[in-house]
């Protein structure tokens, strides 16, 4: 009877403690050990775990707490991945069968880290996986995949490189005939992207078997528009191969191939054909901002170390930011932070452009190359979308020779090296008009361009040459032909600080019979000096070219005035410079010509201040006995 009582209160004793357990919970350490063990040698990958229990309440469950998976070895080149919390809902008897069939997989808060390798490495050698019955043959079922608050780092130590892609949530559902959908967000650098991705498993194993998956993406900060894609993807070892691909970019179809060797530090092949290529620039710069090249923001390049690349992109239409290119072929190679690129019959702006571009961003600061023919391309748009520059159209026709070097669109032009020839044709210069300017001079000099919406000047011809040392761009040869202008000169444009500094030598054509005119076009006889910011310089006659040559400026300056205003007013105002008049200064022969008579005063009073000027050099030590007045 004793015994029986005993019997009764241990087995009482066992129920209320198994009822505390099914309702808090029971540690579950004995099963972690299982599980790091199958994992590292079926993986070869090291699994850790923090903490463990079991619960059969709501349902049953595995909750496994600081979970972390990771390659052997150095941590700054290895893969891991790093978990807050995994809860595995599932059956208990799929639990002690060996066979578990998980219900709802629940990963809150992983952290991949993912190292960005510069060089190939072999990789390590993946534990054999053994083919055995029982439990360790057993296959993992799941049916629904459920990602909260996740992350993906990207990092190099040695460059100090940490890129993130942040607030991941994704579920994957697994349906009929081993249909899995997978759905989800997050963001990378501050830009939001979706995804929605379909793909029909079969059965295993997986390697080498045709797996069919769609694909649609959203990055509008990236994307002028969503893409959507079906391919068949093949995993062959650490090569994936894309196969088969098509889809829509925006309205725009596309198609072609791509692999990805995810062994060590990845490398793409592809061959892409689009219709319309659309790619937008995060911040895109107003009509009226300031040309983007003054710009110090640093251009970061390093992720081009961090993948090697062959292949080539074609497209009907490629539009990035405000530049359009239609049709655009290109092949490209990246090997070890080297990007060169070669591009053939470009349709840019109407015309084509031939040429190659280098661009290496393996050492401190990323070096450039470009050598390019353009022929036939109107010249406003494209000056305006890649420069900020409206003043210029026509049919423009360049040969390019440019290298450079620098972390910041500043530092590019600022040392920008090389040569470069433009051609300008048949158009115009936009809201300036350059016979009046001229026109100008002659009594005031001029502070900017005095642009007008409603200016313009015909242009037949501009061409320059230029070479180019540390930004300085030095030419001797500009020439600007138009209908009733003609500009000849040269001198210095600094391309990092957009300053001008230029000597030219304006002339009137003072008849309309246009190109085919027998007379020579009249000019100042005195330079010009165009000085200062690009966008509004300060532009006057160089006053010291009178005084090379005062008796040939004079005799240019009769023939300026005889031919815009008439020869009485500029003779009145310059008949007294070397002490007489020009004979014909009567009551009878005076002609109402206000005009003329301003100009040939103020003329007449520069040359005269220049002489003076002039003399005083020549003899600083002799008092200046002249009248004032004279």
């Amino acid at each position: 009877m004793r015994a029986l009582k005993i019997t009764t209160g241990v087995v009482a004793a066992i129920v209320v403690i198994a009822i505390l357990l099914l309702l808090i919970g029971f540690p579950a350490g004995f099963m972690t050990s299982t599980i790091a063990s199958r994992v590292e040698r079926e993986t070869g990958l090291k699994l850790t775990i923090g903490n463990s229990r079991i619960s059969l309440r709501p349902t049953p469950n595995v909750t496994l707490s600081d979970v972390t998976l990771q390659q052997p070895g150095n941590s700054d080149t290895s893969l891991r991945v790093s978990v807050g919390r995994i809860q595995a809902n599932m059956t208990l008897a799929s639990l002690w069968s060996g066979n578990p069939e998980i219900s709802n997989l629940v990963i809150s808060h992983p952290v991949v880290s993912v190292p960005l390798l510069r060089e190939r490495s072999a990789p390590p050698a993946a534990a054999t996986k053994q083919q055995s019955g029982g439990k360790d043959g057993g296959t993992l079922l799941i049916d629904r995949v459920t990602v909260t608050d996740g992350s993906i780092v990207f990092f190099n130590r040695r460059d100090h490189v940490e890129d993130h892609i942040e607030g991941i949530r994704a579920d994957a559902i697994t349906g009929a005939n081993r249909n899995v959908t997978v759905t989800g967000s997050a963001h990378a650098s501050g830009q939001p992207l979706k995804f929605d991705i379909s793909a029909t498993m079969p059965t295993a194993p997986l390697q080498a078997q045709n797996i069919p998956v769609d694909l649609k993406f959203e990055a509008p900060g990236l994307l002028q528009g969503p893409l959507t894609s079906t391919a068949q993807v093949q995993l062959n070892g650490s090569v994936i191969a894309i196969n088969g691909v098509t889809g829509k970019l925006g309205d725009g179809t596309f198609n072609g191939w791509a692999s990805v060797d995810v062994a060590s530090k990845p490398q793409v092949k592809l061959d892409l054909d689009f219709q319309r290529l659309s790619l937008a620039i995060p911040s895109a710069r107003s009509a009226t901002a300031p040309q983007p090249w003054k710009s110090n923001d640093p251009i970061d390049l390093t992720g081009l170390n961090y993948v090697d690349l062959q292949g080539r992109i074609s497209a009907g239409q490629f539009n990035f930011g405000g530049l359009q290119i239609e049709p655009l072929s290109t092949e490209a190679a990246l090997t070890n932070g080297v990007l060169k690129s070669r591009f053939e019959n470009l349709g840019i702006y109407g015309g084509k452009a031939d040429g190659d571009l280098t661009i290496d961003a393996s050492g401190d600061t990323p070096s450039y190359a470009l050598h390019s023919d353009l022929a036939g391309v109107q010249a406003l748009p494209l000056l305006q979308n890649v420069v900020g520059f409206d003043k210029v159209d026509g049919k423009l026709q360049a040969k390019l020779a440019l290298q450079s070097s620098g972390a910041s669109r500043s530092a590019i032009m600022s040392n920008l090296d090389g040569t470069a020839s433009l051609l300008f044709q048949d158009g115009a210069i936009r809201g300036i008009n350059v016979a009046q300017m001229i026109r100008s001079l002659t009594s005031n000099p001029l502070s900017g361009w005095h642009s007008s919406a409603e200016l313009s000047t015909d242009l037949a011809q501009l061409s320059a040459s230029f070479q180019i040392t540390k930004g300085q761009a030095t030419t001797d040869d500009l020439n600007l032909v138009g209908p009733l202008v003609r500009v000849t000169g040269g001198g210095t444009v600094d391309l990092g600080q957009q300053l001008l500094a230029l000597r030219v030598d304006p002339k009137l054509v003072v008849t309309t019979e246009g190109q085919g005119r027998s007379s020579e076009p009249v000019g100042l006889g005195i330079p010009v000096t165009i000085n200062g910011p690009w966008d509004d310089p300060r532009i006057y006659p160089d006053v010291a070219g009178i005084l090379d040559d005062p008796a040939a400026a004079y005799a240019k300056l009769k023939q300026l005035g005889k031919g815009l205003f008439g020869d009485k007013g500029v003779l009145n105002g310059l008949g007294g410079l070397f002490g007489g008049n020009s004979g014909n200064d009567g009551p009878d022969n005076r002609d109402d010509n206000s005009s003329g008579d301003s100009l040939g005063q103020t003329l007449g009073t520069m040359i005269q201040q220049g002489l003076k000027q002039w003399r005083n050099f020549s003899a600083p030590s002799a008092p200046d006995q002249s009248d004032p007045h004279q």
